[in-house]
């Protein structure tokens, strides 16, 4: 079994497809090389090419504190596996079998809910989804299981071969994992490894010299360092990729893009709001017709405004005001209303005595915006003046 990665990483030498253990690099001993780009020029690059890392110029990762660039390259089970190794295994099994009789074996599938019916096959599809590799890889078994190698080689190693990458692939999808599981892990690699041959055998491959088939001697040691696979696999990016950005552009003109994208995600959004507001209502609105409780919370400041009718067509009287309305004063308010109102720029003690002065005789009692039409006799030297106003 590969060794912890601690503060290390993997090497890939030309032998990086095989089941072994390779040396290993230490991280101070990477910074230090790196230190030598200051210096002379060959001396930089003849250490890099000892230690079998390329010549970066300082790279940016060398003063992150706490960090350790190497094991931030986790286990990616969309790239390395669906549309890394499960893809090759497909074209090699489609390069051996024939394309005729591996659509021959899809369309022969009884149907099932828990599978995806490939009714056409599975050569003839183009841009393959890791949706639908991962679809491929519950049938893929099915698939190739009974089919007769040409040339009459026994096909047993390849059955093998198929069945350890498929169980090291359902596996390393684990939610949770034991020290049993992990070790499972290891030994399907391994036998992976053991029956890979068949495929040089039959001319599917020169080597096995794959970084994704290197990547899968890291799945236990991450798995054990960092979790299960499920907390850094890029499947969920990817499926946001295609919903706010692939859909978003098939829906523009193709002509200055990323303006239209942005409207048409934020209707987007907005329309599936509005959706969970409408299913909201739907499914408790009954509730909310019950009488609420008032929540106390912390004093606020409030505009206190008067409503009042542009055309209020209730009659009431002089003693309706004062006796159902509580406006006892109404009708000496009022003659200090008009009394403001025809001399503005009297004193206090003018104004009481015109006040006094004045008597209002309702003709038109309206509402209870108290709106009336008045003829109001007000002290001697002015006329009669016919007055039409809203009192509060």
């Amino acid at each position: 079994m590969p060794p912890n990665l601690g503060n290390f990483h993997w090497r890939l030498p030309r032998a990086g497809g095989e089941y072994q253990s390779f040396p290993l690099h230490a991280q101070s001993a990477v910074l230090d090389t790196y230190l030598l780009s200051d210096e002379d020029f060959q001396t930089f690059h003849h250490a890099c090419r000892e230690t079998g890392m390329k010549p970066v110029y300082h790279p940016f990762w060398e003063s992150l504190p706490l960090t350790n660039i190497f094991q931030s390259i986790t286990p990616d089970i969309l790239h390395q596996m669906l549309q890394g190794m499960v893809k090759h295994v497909i074209g090699w099994l489609v390069h051996i079998f024939g394309a005729v009789a591996i659509d021959a074996q899809c369309q022969a599938l009884p149907p099932n809910h828990k599978i995806l019916q490939f009714t056409k096959g599975i050569t003839t599809l183009s841009h393959v989804s890791g949706h639908k590799h991962k679809k491929m890889c519950s049938i893929l078994m099915g698939l190739v299981v009974d089919l007769p190698v040409p040339g009459g080689m026994d096909s047993a190693r390849i059955v093998k071969a198929v069945c350890a990458l498929l169980d090291f692939l359902f596996l390393a999808q684990y939610e949770s994992h034991t020290s049993d599981t992990i070790s499972r892990m290891q030994d399907q690699l391994r036998q992976f490894h053991e029956n890979k041959v068949v495929f040089l055998d039959l001319s599917m491959r020169m080597q096995f010299n794959l970084p994704k088939l290197h990547s899968l001697s890291h799945y236990t040691s991450s798995i054990e360092l960092f979790g299960t696979t499920d907390n850094y696999n890029m499947e969920q990016l990817e499926r946001l990729h295609i919903d706010l950005v692939k859909d978003a552009y098939c829906a523009t003109n193709h002509k200055e893009e990323y303006s239209q994208m942005t409207k048409w995600l934020e209707r987007r959004e907005k329309v599936q709001q509005y959706t969970a507001f409408i299913n909201w209502r739907e499914q408790w609105g009954h509730e909310l017709s019950l009488p609420s409780r008032n929540v106390i919370g912390a004093p606020e400041a409030h505009v206190l405004t008067i409503k009042m009718l542009q055309n209020p067509s209730k009659r009431v009287s002089f003693d309706a005001i004062a006796c159902d309305y509580g406006a006892l004063n109404f009708q000496d308010a009022l003659a200090d209303f008009i009394a403001q109102l025809n001399y503005p720029g009297a004193s206090r003690a003018a104004l009481a005595g015109h006040a006094h002065n004045t008597h209002c005789y309702a003709l038109a009692l309206v509402s209870t915006t108290l709106r009336y039409s008045l003829f109001v006799f007000p002290s001697a030297g002015h006329p009669t003046l016919p007055l039409h106003a809203t009192i509060c």
